[in-house]
């Protein structure tokens, strides 16, 4: 089924890449959240996200689809602020597997061009690549480094693909991924179980706290989260709150930022503008005002 989704932002559609599909089977462990200055980029692609077949979804998250059309007029420097997920993306004549970002993403676009991309859960990676998270985090990577040569033959299904029609290289990546999903993991099961309680209760809880719902100490969860997605959880849980005060500076009616900082947890609003900028590149009262985060 087809559907717009009315947040600020892009066009974001949702549609299912299986028919069979059913995203709802596992608990949302990432946001529509994160793009920069969403208002802007509205005006310059288009992003669609399509849910995974029931085979894959335990560790896929999404498949998205962005597209662009700036003949004639200036590129567009596009900026995100990644989620805690590796990204496996098909563009410009490149395949690549895309870490977890420190820092925002920048992407500059021109002309005409599409991307497609599989956005796997946090931690669901780790059992599938053949280098270390924490390694993978620090740059992009061939698929024939992370995935061997499997990867390889991967690569050039994808390559053959392109992305005039998305169908074509979501299917692929379905059809390599379904017969390799690992067996059942209790450690990869609780660190998205974490995952997907930090995203609902971002401004409302610690790590402390998770640790002790979940049934492990905090040392037990740090190490998890290092092993399977290379960040600790604190990082996380940071990362998961800024995406909403991002998200909700480009409101239409936005929040002051005292206001905001209560919401969010925040012991101040210094805290806040601390967290915010490290992350975004600007303070939140210069984000408000429209301010671009340095490229």
């Amino acid at each position: 089924m087809l559907g717009t989704m009315t947040r600020p932002g892009a066009t974001i559609l949702e549609k299912s890449a299986n028919a069979g599909g059913a995203e709802g089977d596992v608990d949302a462990t990432t946001s529509t959240r994160g793009i920069l200055a969403p208002g802007e980029a509205a005006r310059r692609f288009t992003l669609e996200r399509r849910a995974p077949g029931v085979a894959v979804a335990g560790r896929v998250e999404r498949y998205w689809i962005t597209r662009w059309d700036l003949r004639g007029r200036p590129d567009h420097v596009q900026q995100t602020l990644p989620h805690p997920c590796v990204n496996l993306v098909v563009h410009d004549g490149i395949v690549g597997v895309y870490g977890i970002a420190a820092v925002r993403d920048v992407r500059r676009l021109r002309g005409r061009g599409a991307a497609v991309g599989a956005k796997f859960r946090p931690g669901a990676f780790a059992a599938l690549s053949e280098v270390p998270m924490i390694d993978l985090n620090a740059r992009p990577h061939r698929l024939a480094e992370v995935l061997g040569r499997d990867g390889e033959v991967l690569e050039r299904q994808l390559l053959a693909a392109g992305t005039d029609d998305p169908t074509l290289p979501i299917a692929a990546i379905e059809a390599f991924l379904a017969p390799r999903m690992p067996e059942r993991d209790r450690a990869y099961e609780l660190v998205r179980a974490v995952a997907a309680d930090m995203l609902r209760r971002a401004s409302s809880t610690r790590v402390s706290a998770l640790a002790r719902d979940h049934g492990v100490s905090q040392r037990t969860l740090q190490r998890l989260f290092r092993e399977l997605i290379g960040v600790g959880p604190k990082w996380v849980l940071r990362r998961y709150r800024v995406h909403e005060a991002a998200e909700r500076l480009a409101d239409a009616d936005p929040p002051s930022l005292a206001r905001l900082a209560h919401d969010l947890g925040y012991a101040d609003q210094a805290h806040l503008n601390r967290e915010f900028r490290e992350a975004v590149g600007v303070t939140p009262a210069a984000y408000l005002r429209g301010t671009p985060p340095p490229a």
